[in-house]
C-alpha cells in the first residue's frame, strides 16, 4: 500500500498530517510506504487529483468518499470539515478499505 500526501510549498498542515498518517498507519500495524509529493503547477494539480493541500491518497484514491469524483483541482489549501488536517478516523477507514 502507498499513502500519498500532496501538497504544495508552505502548507501549513503539512507537518501535522504526516505525523496524523504516521501514527494511524503505526496504529493500524500496517506496513504502507507513506510519500510526499510536491504539487507545483496546476498541470501537476490534475494530473494528481489534487484537491487542495494536504491531500492524502491510498493507491491514488483520495481518503476521502466523498471528493473522489471531484474535479476542481487547485492549488490552495484543504480543509476537511472544517479542519485543515484529515480526521484520523477518515485516514483509517481508508487504509481498512484500501485492504479489503
Amino acid at each position: 500500500m502507498r499513502i500519498r500526501i500532496l501538497f504544495f510549498d508552505g502548507c501549513p498542515h503539512l507537518a501535522a498530517t504526516e505525523a496524523r498518517v504516521e501514527a494511524v498507519v503505526a496504529s493500524l500495524a500496517s506496513d504502507a510506504e507513506i510519500q510526499l509529493v510536491r504539487i507545483e503547477s496546476a498541470d501537476d494539480a490534475r494530473r494528481h487529483r489534487f484537491l487542495g493541500s494536504p491531500t492524502v491518497q491510498i493507491d491514488g484514491v483520495d481518503i476521502e468518499p466523498d471528493a473522489r469524483a471531484r474535479t476542481d483541482f487547485v492549488l490552495g489549501c484543504r480543509l476537511y470539515g472544517s479542519a485543515g488536517i484529515p480526521p484520523a478516523a477518515m485516514i483509517a477507514a481508508a487504509i481498512r478499505e484500501a485492504v479489503t
